[in-house]
Formats: structure tokens, sequence, C-alpha cells
């Protein structure tokens, strides 16, 4: 572990060095990719280095979706956990009392969603410091991340776990960079462009692939991409998760700075012993979760709003609706009756490749 650790900050202190220019790209390019290298290892939980899983690392998944919260010790995690779940993660005015991954269960939009504390992480935990790298583990496979951020100290705090995350292959609020790339047995490297690229040049294209051995492959680029979009495609085990970054503690600031808070992207003020600001926080979970509420109407009866079948946008098909409801449905289904948002008028009859959304009522009509 030190020495890749080692190996990576020696790196990072020549990337410093080097001044960024038309002359020196190509090398910041390589030195990118090597390390990129190196932070997989990391990443890659390996058998009985590196301090294992450790108690308490291992959750059991239940709910529609998973929200994690990340942050340094005593920003007020438990406390928010509480608030929302009702659930003890043991809380305390001083650093690190929250050792293991305290699972929760809240109820929103009659959907169940699990929420994680998970322990504080230091700086460094990309480095395998503390117990940040088991906790940033965990935080790879939530649905949304609460950076939760102590309002007297955010920007500094921010950037840190930020560069955490990244370090660990985590892109926040991202889409996957549009590039296509097929590795084949021959013919070289072969690079496509549908947009001008001004932030990479083929010369750097061609050394990053040299660097991950890739001889012949065929890279389209469908974007203004930058070499960090590269490498990130190469690797291919970047995970993009929405975050939330909850601004706690807003009872010790002033108006005047609640004010210069609140402009901060994808952030919500709260005030969790005290509650203030919850619900606006609970809002804006179940929207970066983009969840999908369809009820059934069984035919000839009201429509059954007291328990929606909740699925995922992207996975929201008249198709998904019945194998949510049980697997044998989508055999003997013959059509649907749809009211709502995805139909140009009520009572719509559809298939079952039908995309339903967000409050759409339906009656499933069998053979």
């Amino acid at each position: 572990m030190s020495t890749t650790a080692q190996r990576i900050k020696d790196i990072e202190d020549e990337m410093s060095r080097t001044q960024k220019n038309k002359a020196t790209a190509k090398h910041l390019g390589l030195l990118k990719a090597k390390l990129a290298k190196l932070k997989r290892e990391l990443i890659t939980p390996t058998g009985s280095g590196g301090g294992g899983g450790g108690v308490g690392f291992d959750v059991s998944r239940t709910g529609i979706g998973t929200v994690g919260f990340i942050g340094f010790p005593s920003v007020g995690k438990s406390t928010l956990m509480n608030q929302l779940t009702g659930t003890r993660s043991e809380a305390a005015a001083y650093e690190f009392t929250t050792l293991t991954t305290v699972p929760g269960v809240m109820q929103y939009n009659g959907a169940k969603i699990q929420i994680l504390d998970l322990p504080g992480i230091i700086e460094g935990a990309k480095d395998g410091r503390g117990r940040g790298k088991q906790v940033i583990t965990v935080a790879r496979t939530c649905n949304l991340i609460f950076i939760v951020l102590d309002v007297l100290k955010p920007m500094s705090h921010k950037r840190i776990i930020e560069e955490e995350l990244e370090g660990f292959g985590i892109r926040l609020n991202k889409d996957p960079p549009n590039i296509v790339f097929k590795k084949k047995e021959r013919g070289g490297v072969n690079i496509t462009n549908t947009v001008p690229l001004n932030h990479i040049d083929m010369d750097e294209i061609r050394a990053v692939c040299s660097e991950y051995r890739v001889n012949s492959a065929d890279i389209a680029f469908r974007c203004d991409a930058t070499i960090d979009d590269l490498i990130d495609v190469l690797e291919g085990n970047r995970v993009y998760i929405p975050a939330l970054y909850v601004l706690n503690k807003i009872d010790e600031i002033s108006l005047e700075e609640l004010d210069l808070i609140d402009r901060i992207p994808n952030a919500v003020p709260i005030c969790g012993h005290k509650g203030w600001n919850i619900d606006e926080l609970k809002s804006t979970m179940w929207e970066y979760l983009n969840l999908v509420r369809i009820y059934t109407r069984p035919r000839g009866l009201d429509p059954d709003y007291s328990e929606p079948v909740i699925l995922r946008s992207g996975h929201s098909s008249v198709e998904d609706f019945c194998n949510n409801i049980h697997s044998s449905i989508k055999s003997q289904f013959k059509h649907a009756y749809v009211w709502g948002k995805s139909v140009p008028y009520p009572g719509m009859r559809v298939g079952l490749s039908h995309i339903l959304l967000d409050e759409d009522v339906v009656t499933i009509v069998k053979k």
C-alpha cells in the first residue's frame, strides 16, 4: 500500500511542478494515465491486504434506493439520520463517533429508501489512511450521496471530500463522457470526432492509448472531451452518482451568510438538530434519486393511491411495472390502459414497451 501511495504522491508532485501548455500536454496526459492506473490498485479490493471490509461494512440492501452520508467527523450526519429515519446512530459532540456503517430506512412518497450513515472520512482516505478506503468503497454502490458539510467551513471540506471521491473513481453530478471505445485485433488506433476537440490533440490521445497498451481500436469522440474523460473510458470502472451538498448547522450563521451559501449548486442548507428545512431536503433527495411512482387501478375500481409501485427512471416501461408486481403477469399480459403524463389522452391502450412517467395510473388486462 505504501509503495503505491508513494508512487501516486511522486506523480502528483511532478504534475504540480509541470507548467500546463501545448508542449507539456502530452507529458501531462501520460502522467494522468499512470496516476489513474495506480489509483485503480487502491480501488480494487485486495484479498487480505488493505484492512479488508471490517466490521460494519457489509450492508444488505433494502428499499428501492440507497443514500450514503459522507462527511468529516462531527458535521451532524448521525443527527440528520435520526431526523430522517428514527434510527439511533450514536451522536456526540466530539470527532469519530460513528465507526461502522449504520443503516436505516426512511419512507417517502410510498417508497422505502435505505440511508447509510458512513463513518467520517479524513483527508487521505484514497491513500488508505483511516477507514476512508472502506467508506468510499461502500459509497460507490449508492444511488445518491449526501455530502454533509459544516456550514462554517464548507468550501475547504467540500473540496477535500470531492478529491477523495474522485480519486476512487466516483464522478459526482456528471454524465459519462460520450466516447465510444471499441478494441479490435488489428488496424491501429483509428480516432474520429463529430465535434471539435478543444482540450486534447491526437498526440495526447495516442500517448494515453499507448500507456494502456491499446494498439488497435476505434475511438469515436461525440463530445468535446478532456484527457481525463478518455482515461475514465479506458479505465472502465468509474461510477457516476448524483450528489447533494447538505450544509448543516445554519442556526450558527447570519441571514446574509445563508444567502451566500444558498447559491452553491446542488446544495440544501439545513439545521439537523432543530429540524430546519428537512422537508426541502427530502423532496430534493426524491428528485435526485429519479424514482417513478406508478399507481395500480384494478378493472372497474378506483386507483389505489396508498401503495404505489416504485420504479427507476430509465426502467419504467409497462413491462418493468408488470415484473415488479409479479413475474407471471407478463406471460398473461394482453394490454394495459394508462392515465397520466405519459399518454396524450386518459385511458389510452398501450403495450409492454410503453414508458410510464411519475404518478401514472395503470390497469393491466390479462389474456
